[in-house]
């Protein structure tokens, strides 16, 4: 009797000394604590979206500081993008817009075509406006699905069913203004300030300007510059000083001047040079070229170019003056890039995807040099992504 109690006094001892040994508890943490972003985005941050290309319905736009060492400090945040959907940031509002499709029974039933109002701060939904028709543009990300016009107040969402049009949205009001017929025409370029202009698959571009009550004041077709057979051009410019820059399979620079009501076409000039072309240098990607504040066009390319290679990606992204009409420099890439983006400000940064780990590198677009990878923050297919406005 006397071992048991001398083993269970030494137990409590054992513990006691155990116990002591502990640290304190932790403090009583609040919940329900919800945390805001800035109202406008710093320049060093990028809006990824992950399009989720294996599980469409699940789709997110992802904000993430490009600039931070750490996955922690990296991550801000995100709101989703169902079904192959689109978006634009309009600053000025502090707002993000997304267009999504949602099924009755999920991936089945009847169908709603919705845009989505995301409150940049909070990340949260402030209101939606319903698509009808069930006709607005489902596809790989692309920028000019969606174009802010008429001082910001209206938002042009493009349809593709597979008639194409216009649905102009009042983004103060949420209610459709809307909707103008493209024939034959897709997606929205800025021209003017209350109209667009669209990308025609006979070679040519449409001019639509707008009444102020959204309906067709005019609509003036260019003549024929490119052939969609022949000499096809990627429907993914950069705007730079009122001048569309779009790139051509072929390796050429078609600039549209865009700063009036109708677009007019200039003359295309060869981004490669003779040795480069004999080489079969040509741009190639997803979302394969953007722009800095200075003016200047990044732009992927690739080498050994064949018919159906015009989005696979390449090894180096290429910096380009347009006004210049030259290259200055040209950046290899540690990995094989699929999609780029450029973020804003005196000191930006390039981000490239890489689709083999489907991680984004981050460059110094000056030196080249690799500065840091972007991975672990939930992505699958990021397959485009942009600097915040």
């Amino acid at each position: 009797m006397r071992g048991i109690k001398t083993l269970i006094t030494g137990m409590a001892l054992a513990f006691s000394a155990v116990a002591d040994d502990r640290p304190p508890p932790l403090p009583i943490e609040p919940i329900g604590v919800v945390e805001s972003l800035p109202a406008t985005y710093p320049n060093e941050w990028l809006l990824v979206h992950e399009a989720s290309f294996f599980n469409m319905q699940d789709g997110k736009i992802i904000v993430l500081d490009a600039s931070a060492e750490t996955l922690t400090e990296q991550y801000k945040g995100m709101v989703n993008i169902s079904l192959m959907g689109n978006y634009l940031q309009n600053s000025a509002r502090s707002e993000i817009y997304a267009t999504e499709t949602f099924h009755t029974r999920g991936n089945r039933g009847d169908r709603f075509d919705v845009l989505t109002v995301w409150d940049m701060a909070t990340l949260s939904s402030k209101g939606e406006v319903m698509l009808p028709g069930n006709k607005r543009f489902m596809g790989m990300p692309e920028p000019y699905a969606l174009l802010l016009i008429n001082d910001g107040k209206w938002l042009a969402v493009s349809n593709l069913s597979p008639a194409t049009s216009v649905t102009i949205v009042d983004v103060e009001r949420l209610n459709i203004v809307s909707e103008i017929p493209t024939p034959g025409c897709t997606f929205a370029y800025p021209t003017g300030n209350r109209g667009f202009s669209s990308l025609c698959a006979d070679g040519r571009m449409m001019s639509t300007t707008l009444k102020a009550d959204g309906t067709v004041q005019a609509q003036v077709r260019t003549e024929a510059f490119f052939s969609s057979d022949d000499s096809p051009i990627f429907e993914r410019p950069v705007v730079i000083d009122g001048t569309a820059y779009f790139p051509t399979v072929a390796g050429l620079m078609q600039p549209v001047d865009v700063s009036g009501d109708v677009a007019v076409p200039g003359e295309a000039w060869s981004i490669v040079t003779e040795e480069e072309k004999a080489k079969a240098w040509a741009p190639a990607g997803i979302a394969l070229m953007d722009r800095d504040d200075a003016g200047l066009i990044y732009l992927l390319m690739h080498p050994d170019a064949v018919d159906g290679s015009y989005q696979a990606g390449g090894p180096e992204v290429w910096v380009i003056d347009p006004k210049a009409k030259k290259t200055l420099r040209k950046i290899a890439l540690n990995e094989w890039g699929l999609s780029l983006a450029v973020t804003k400000g005196d000191s930006p940064m390039l981000a490239v995807l890489n689709p083999t780990v489907m991680s984004i590198e981050i460059y110094d677009p000056n030196s080249g040099e690799l500065v840091r990878t972007l991975s672990g923050f939930g992505e699958n297919t990021p397959l485009s992504f942009s600097g915040s406005e």
